[in-house]
């Protein structure tokens, strides 16, 4: 069977040494315009930041070693214009020699990827304008950098790779700042923790400006300053992280079927509407796992899933993927952040009775050295218990909490399925009480009744009227605030009334839970807890 996949990096890599594996009689041939292939996309921001000293660690396979080392070929520099699926047939511009060629199949695999958006502004071809898409592009900021000329950086966009830019250009005493026409960033988190990033990222010296449209860079001949709709910022230069676009403008009148977002729409086995092509990778689409919604997952991880399943699919078998949902790690100034599954504004549009808690637990045994917090963002189906999504900030192994999220929700666990799973606890990883379990344990609390709190999104919008705050911390910490210690409360409290309305805070909220069952006990029945204590609420 003759195999034709157009792209070769994550997805395209992947399908061809899998196919070569299962069946060698294959005849499997590469199609890729440029003259890399199988490069670490996701590892460039940390080679600008000399994390990755040499470029080479960037290429995972050159054409000539994947050759020798699978069996499929790889033409590289091969720009396909066209993709005829009634004849079986693809045309391409050899970008070496300008000459054109057409190449049959018998099974074709899209996946040419995705492109950086390079908004049609004044002055975004300037020198100093720098992309981070390909090895080429982060060498290209990193020899920059490594001339001393540039001294500030501004960086357009706040998703993953811009932040992780803006980290390691940080790192090299570059002075950072990120702007972001969003409201919110980095996409995809709760309300409660973009404050606390940005905050967080300020303090390590990147300032995040959001609801900041860019208009246009200006310089003569370089760049000079970056104006937006707030304000003009002086900058050496520019790193455009704005998003990325399907790579799939070629297939305009090929009659393959594309997603509003030009992404190619696919079903379970990523066939196309051409039951022997097949797309994959960044520009394909693909569905969200809880949801069963089209969902779009430009990842290196769901690439390399897709790749391996696409290439059985093409041996023979049928295996359907069930879909993603929305998994992603990143690494900031001494902070990682993390999450998966659904926000609590998705989960609620699509029809769940969502319950949700914060929490701020120990990372590991809490006399470690080096412990410190995560703080957590868990949320469930109020009727069913089942588990829907999870976020989580912190200076430890953040992935670790991901996962066992992920884990969960692929095999549709409720809260109380993995309440009182087995999970690893020694010091120096964990604590007792795994700080997933303890969260678990938090929400069903709070899904009871046993457990009455305010969240950080409601004490910041629209605080409850009549409250009496109340410090619940070991030893006095908030100013002006009344002080309850916890270890001396065994009888009604002659300051306050039966239904006072209290509302009790400590650094995490753990105390304040604490007070709050022993208040109940004695008849006090209007108190909450600030979820997340004053480690994540201002008060």
């Amino acid at each position: 069977m003759k195999v034709l996949i157009i792209g070769g990096v994550a997805a395209g890599t992947k399908v061809a040494a899998k196919l070569k594996r299962e069946n060698r009689s294959h005849e499997v041939t590469i199609l890729t315009e440029s003259k890399d292939i199988s490069y670490a996309g996701c590892g460039l921001p940390y080679y600008v930041g000399d994390v990755i000293p040499s470029r080479d660690e960037l290429i995972v396979n050159t054409p000539k070693s994947f050759t020798e080392l699978t069996g499929a070929k790889v033409l590289t520099e091969i720009q396909v214009t066209k993709v005829n699926p009634k004849e079986n047939t693809v045309e391409a511009l050899d970008l070496k020699t300008n000459e054109t060629s057409t190449y049959n199949y018998d099974k074709l695999v899209i996946a040419t990827g995705a492109n950086p958006i390079k908004p049609p502004l004044e002055g975004v071809d300037l020198d100093g304008v720098y992309f981070m898409r390909t090895p080429d592009d982060a060498i290209s900021l990193r020899d920059a950098l490594d001339s001393k000329e540039i001294k500030r950086v501004v960086v357009v966009g706040g998703g993953f790779i811009g932040l992780e830019v803006a980290e390691n250009l940080s790192l090299k005493g570059i002075n950072t700042t990120v702007i972001d026409m969003a409201d919110m960033v980095p996409p995809g988190f709760e309300p409660e923790f973009i404050e606390y990033i940005a905050d967080h990222l300020a303090e390590h010296g990147i300032m995040v400006f959001t609801g900041t449209r860019l208009e246009s860079i200006i310089g003569e001949g370089k760049v000079e300053k970056v104006k937006t709709d707030k304000r003009t910022m002086k900058a050496d230069a520019v790193v455009l992280s704005i998003g990325i676009r399907a790579n799939t403008a070629f297939l305009s009148d090929s009659g393959i079927e594309l997603m509003p977002n030009r992404t190619i729409k696919v079903n379970e086995y990523f066939q196309t509407n051409f039951e022997n092509i097949y797309a994959l990778g960044d520009c394909a689409s693909v569905i969200n796992r809880v949801t069963k919604e089209p969902a779009w997952s430009p990842m290196g991880s769901t690439a390399n899933i897709a790749g391996r399943i696409a290439a059985k699919n093409i041996n023979g078998e049928s295996i359907s993927y069930s879909g993603v949902l929305g998994t992603g790690v990143a690494k900031l100034p001494d902070l990682n952040i993390g999450r998966t599954g659904l926000t609590e504004s998705a989960a609620k549009a699509a029809g769940y009775d969502v319950e949700s808690v914060v929490t701020v637990v120990d990372d590991k045994a809490h006399y470690y050295p080096d412990s410190s917090v995560f703080i957590v963002k868990m949320l469930a189906d109020r009727n069913t218990k089942k588990l829907l999504g999870l976020q989580v900030l912190g200076k430890g192994a953040v992935d670790k909490m991901i996962d066992i999220a992920v884990t969960a929700m692929t095999l549709n666990a409720t809260l109380e399925d993995i309440e009182h799973m087995d999970l690893a606890y020694a010091p120096p990883f964990s604590t007792a009480i795994h700080p997933f379990a303890h969260t678990v344990n938090v929400l069903l609390n709070k899904i009871s009744g046993n457990f009455n709190t305010i969240t950080p999104l409601e004490f910041a919008t629209n605080r409850p009227e009549g409250y009496k705050i109340i410090d619940a911390s070991i030893q006095p910490s908030f100013k002006g605030y009344p002080y309850i210690d916890l270890n001396k409360v065994d009888k009604e409290l002659l300051e306050y009334d039966k239904d006072d309305k209290l509302l009790l805070v400590c650094s995490k909220g753990k105390r304040a839970y604490m007070l709050q069952n022993k208040l109940k006990h004695l008849g006090y029945n209007n108190t909450l807890v600030l979820e997340g204590g004053s480690i994540v609420n201002k008060l």
